[in-house]
């Protein structure tokens, strides 16, 4: 008999020693048998999940009060302009803000970066005498 059989790490789980090896392989879990349940768990895969989060489908809410400045100064919210916007929040994020005033084409958002919630706009014609309080951080974006 050769060595080769009778070398225990040669051989398949549960296979005696000196046993002819299995001509088929055996199924992984994931491909599973009739009447078996598989061990891994259906739905997205991690990454995917990593990917959906980390996108840039986390824009910001918008107040009622902020549609309506939008709305009444006519400033125009492009899909690049919210992507900017939600960019300079997740800066502000980042650095541990928590209200932040982000500059965007030289329109002032005031943001609660907390709640990711957009909370007035000011255009550069209404900033003239405009003070922007409870903030602690500015973002150029």
């Amino acid at each position: 008999m050769s060595d080769l059989i009778n070398n225990p790490a040669l051989l398949p789980p549960g296979g005696a020693v000196g046993a002819p090896a299995p001509t088929q392989r055996p199924q992984t879990p994931a491909q599973g048998t009739p009447g078996q349940t598989s061990s891994v768990a259906d739905g997205p895969s991690f990454a995917s999940v990593l990917a959906d989060q980390t996108s840039t489908t986390n824009a910001p809410t918008f107040s009622k009060h902020a549609l309506e400045r939008l709305a009444r100064r006519g400033i125009d919210m492009n899909g690049q302009t919210l992507g900017r916007l939600t960019d300079g929040i997740q800066r502000a994020a980042d650095k541990g803000s928590r209200n932040s005033v982000v500059f965007v084409d030289g329109t002032a958002y005031v943001a609660s970066v907390q709640n990711n919630t957009v909370i007035t706009a000011v255009t550069p014609e209404a900033m003239n005498s405009h003070v922007f309080t409870n903030i602690d951080s500015a973002v150029i974006a």
